[in-house]
């Protein structure tokens, strides 16, 4: 074939195969937008809508029935209204639904005037599935509350960087609302809830529980959530930016040689040399009786080379009492102090 021959036949399958393939998928996402500071959500009022869509993996009838049900009365408790997408139930697969149909019903979420804030259902996985498929310009310009954790800190963080827009790792509907996790999220996303007339910096400390790797101060913008989550998206155009962060890790299920790998993958790749300070979540369900290695013991000998400050078992994670942390919030850590705090509003008063 002659060469003018084939580039004319090269373009043509070319055209064909992207009339066959929507253009959105593969296209690049745009950079990080990141601005200091970032946009706030509006805050919570009473009468407000809160859809709850599933963009990950779906809830068994037996959760839907105990779990989410019970989290919807607590929202209405609370004076707010539960709208719960249609496709929230697990099936044959460890998807809700397909992957357009999980972006379609998260983004009708995200348009809808009506609707004040997103909580997801759950996290199990499939976000990363759907990442290029949803329109973050549009969720710039319609900002509300973002939250989940788990499979959905690829959302929040992907929200923080593609639209400057504070996300929020926190409760998801497949979660029990308990006290201290309510103690620590209505503040930050429904001040008129707590009867608080304005802003204050909102520390946490429990010197009890929480352990010091390494002392000293820093301040830094949060980002984070689940460490499988977060080297997943190492090398994508998702990847998160870590530079000057106050990075927050947990992870559930892991054994301490992979905590061990993934948190080495990160130091291979700068992020964490770049961080200002680290906070350690709870890694739950972490058992391995083939070696001596704690997780404790691989914390230290990753982390405290680094000289920053770091912190650990902190509540986070996948454990009933949970401490919210809005993404893109400027917060200190004192590792002396076993203290985090928060010292910027994260929704608009």
């Amino acid at each position: 074939m002659k060469r003018r021959s084939f580039l004319t036949a090269l373009g043509a399958t070319a055209a064909a195969s992207s009339a066959l393939t929507p253009q959105s998928l593969f296209a690049a996402p745009k950079s990080d937008k990141r601005l200091f500071p970032p946009a706030l959500p509006p805050a919570l009022k009473p009468g407000m809508k809160i859809g709850i869509p599933a963009p990950a993996s779906g809830v068994a009838k037996e959760d839907f029935e105990k779990k989410v049900k019970s989290f919807a009365k607590s929202l209405e408790e609370l004076g707010l209204v539960p709208v719960i997408a249609k496709s929230v139930m697990s099936g044959s697969s460890y998807l809700a639904a397909p992957d357009d149909v999980r972006a379609a019903e998260f983004m009708e979420f995200v348009k809808n005037k009506d609707i004040g804030g997103i909580i997801c259902i759950r996290g199990g996985y499939g976000v990363m599935r759907i990442l290029p498929m949803l329109d973050f310009d549009a969720i710039q310009q319609n900002p509300k509350l973002i939250c989940g954790f788990s499979d959905i800190t690829a959302l929040v963080n992907a929200v923080y960087q593609r639209c400057n827009l504070v996300a929020f790792h926190g409760p998801m509907a497949a979660a029990e609302l308990d006290e201290f996790t309510r103690q620590w999220f209505l503040p930050l996303v429904y001040p008129e809830s707590t009867g608080k007339p304005r802003f204050e910096p909102l520390s946490y400390t429990d010197t009890t529980k929480i352990t010091t790797i390494t002392g000293g101060k820093a301040q830094g913008r949060i980002v984070g959530g689940n460490l499988t989550m977060i080297t997943g998206l190492m090398g994508t155009p998702y990847d998160i930016n870590t530079a000057g962060s106050v990075l927050f890790l947990e992870d559930v299920g892991e054994k301490a040689y992979k905590v061990d790998r993934m948190l080495t993958q990160m130091w291979l790749a700068g992020k964490l040399q770049e961080c200002s300070a680290i906070v350690l979540g709870q890694f739950t369900e972490a058992e391995d009786n083939s070696y001596t290695t704690t997780m404790e013991e691989v914390m230290r000998s990753r982390l405290a080379p680094l000289k920053i400050p770091v912190i650990a078992n902190f509540p986070l994670g996948h454990v009933r009492e949970k401490f919210t942390m809005p993404i893109g919030v400027m917060a200190e850590v004192d590792g002396d102090a076993k203290k985090i705090t928060l010292l910027e509003p994260s929704v608009k008063w």
